[in-house]
C-alpha cells in the first residue's frame, strides 16, 4: 500500500534531517583539524550543537576533549527521528516511521495515546491528548515506562523505589532559565532567541513560581533559584547551574528533592503534549534521569532513579498520563548533588506558559503523597 503525505511536512521534516547531517558533516571535519588555533572552530560547533540541536542533552560541554562523540552523535541522530515519529496524514492517520536504538538491545515499544484515554479516578477523568507522537519505552516497572539508553539492564529490583526521602524542602532551579513557550493573548513576550525569553514572569522560570506556591501551601520549605546560567551564551550552562545547585545546597544540606525545571527543547510548535484533566488543559511532564555513563563518580543515580519511579506511581495513581516515560541516559545533568535529583521537563514549545504552570499543582499534590 503506497502512503500519500503532505508536501510541507515532507520538506519540513527533511529540512531538519538535511540540517541535522550538514552538523555533522562541520563536526567531522573539526575532528581532523587538530591544535590550539582551531578553538575558535570548536566553539563555534559546540555552540551550534546547543543553539541548533538543543534536544540532544548531551549535558556538561566544555571541550571537544570530553565528548565521546561517535556515541553522542549516535544519540543525536536517533532523538532527531523520533521527533518526527508519527506523521499525519491527509486524513489524520499516523504513520509509525520505526527507529533502532543502537544504545540498547532491548526492543523497543510506543505508548498509543489513543488507548490511554479516560481514565476515571473518582470523580476526576484524565485524558491524554494526542500530540502526534508516541512516546517510546523500552522498560515497564508496574506501569511506570522507562526508555532506557544507557548500558544497563534494569532490573525489577533495581526499579523498585525503596527511597526515602526529605519532602519538606525542595530545591528548584533550571539550567535553561530562559526556555519559554507558544506566546497567548494573555502571556505576550519579547523573545530573545527561538522559544526563549530573558523575561523571567513568561519563561520556564515562571512555571518554577507556580511549583513553590503550590508546594508551599502543602507547608514544604522551597528555595527557588532562578539565576540565568543559558544566558547571554547557551555553551557551559551545565556547568555554571552546578555551582547555584551547590550553592545552594551548601546552605541547605537537608533538602534531597532537587528539581532541574525545564521546559522540552524540541524547537517545533507544532508539538504541544498535554492532558486533559477534569476540564483543565496542561502540560505533560516528563523526568530525565542520567546515570554514570558519563562520569563514574555520579554514584547515586540508582537513588534517583527510584525517586523517579516512586514519584510516577503516584502520579499514575492521581493523574493517569500526567507524566510520559522516564528517559533514562548515560549523561549526569549535575544528578549527583543529591539522592533525589532529577530533571523535569514541562510542556514543549507549542504548549502555552498557561498550561504549564497549571500542570504545577498537579505536581506539588503528587510530590505532597509520595
Amino acid at each position: 500500500m503506497i502512503k500519500v503525505f503532505k508536501v510541507s511536512d515532507l520538506i519540513k521534516y527533511s529540512l531538519k534531517i538535511v540540517s541535522f547531517l550538514v552538523i555533522m558533516f562541520v563536526l567531522m571535519r573539526g575532528f581532523m583539524s587538530k591544535g590550539e588555533e582551531n578553538t575558535e572552530t570548536k566553539e563555534a560547533m559546540l555552540f551550534c550543537i546547543d543553539e541548533v540541536l538543543p534536544e540532544i542533552k548531551i549535558g556538561k560541554i566544555e571541550s571537544f576533549e570530553s565528548v565521546n562523540f561517535s556515541d553522542s552523535l549516535k544519540f543525536a541522530f536517533t532523538s532527531e527521528l523520533e521527533v518526527i515519529s508519527s506523521i499525519k496524514q491527509e486524513d489524520g492517520e499516523d504513520v509509525e516511521v520505526q527507529v533502532a536504538n543502537e544504545n540498547t538491545n532491548i526492543e523497543e515499544n510506543t505508548v498509543s495515546q489513543e488507548n490511554n484515554n479516560k481514565i476515571v479516578e473518582g470523580e476526576t477523568v484524565t485524558e491524554v491528548i494526542n500530540s502526534g507522537v508516541n512516546p517510546r519505552y523500552t522498560t515497564e516497572y508496574q506501569g511506570v515506562l522507562i526508555n532506557n539508553s544507557t548500558k544497563y539492564n534494569l532490573s525489577q529490583e533495581m526499579l523498585t523505589p525503596d527511597v526515602e526521602v526529605n519532602k519538606n524542602k525542595v530545591v528548584i532551579y533550571h539550567t535553561h532559565t530562559c526556555e519559554s513557550y507558544t506566546p497567548t493573548e494573555q502571556y505576550q513576550y519579547e523573545a530573545s532567541g527561538n522559544f526563549r525569553t530573558i523575561d523571567l514572569n513568561y519563561s520556564v522560570a515562571r512555571v518554577g513560581d507556580e511549583l513553590a506556591k503550590n508546594l508551599e501551601g502543602y507547608g514544604v520549605t522551597v528555595v527557588h533559584d532562578k539565576t540565568y546560567h543559558d544566558y547571554p551564551a547557551y555553551n557551559g550552562s551545565y556547568s555554571r547551574s552546578l555551582i547555584t545547585a551547590q550553592n545552594v545546597l551548601n546552605s541547605n544540606q537537608d533538602a534531597d528533592i532537587v528539581i532541574d525545571l525545564h521546559r522540552d527543547a524540541i524547537a517545533d510548535g507544532t508539538y504541544a503534549p498535554k492532558v486533559k484533566i477534569g476540564d483543565e488543559y496542561v502540560s505533560q511532564l516528563m523526568f530525565v534521569i542520567g546515570s554514570d555513563g558519563a562520569n563514574s563518580a555520579h554514584t547515586n543515580w540508582l537513588q534517583n532513579l527510584k525517586f523517579a519511579v516512586k514519584v510516577q506511581q503516584k502520579a499514575n495513581e492521581l493523574y493517569p498520563g500526567l507524566f510520559k516515560p522516564i528517559i533514562f541516559r548515560n549523561s549526569e545533568y549535575n544528578q549527583h548533588v543529591a539522592n533525589a535529583a532529577c530533571i523535569i521537563e514541562v510542556g514543549a514549545t507549542g504548549n502555552t506558559l498557561e498550561e504549564s504552570m497549571g500542570a504545577m499543582k498537579y505536581l506539588a499534590k503528587i510530590l505532597e503523597e509520595i
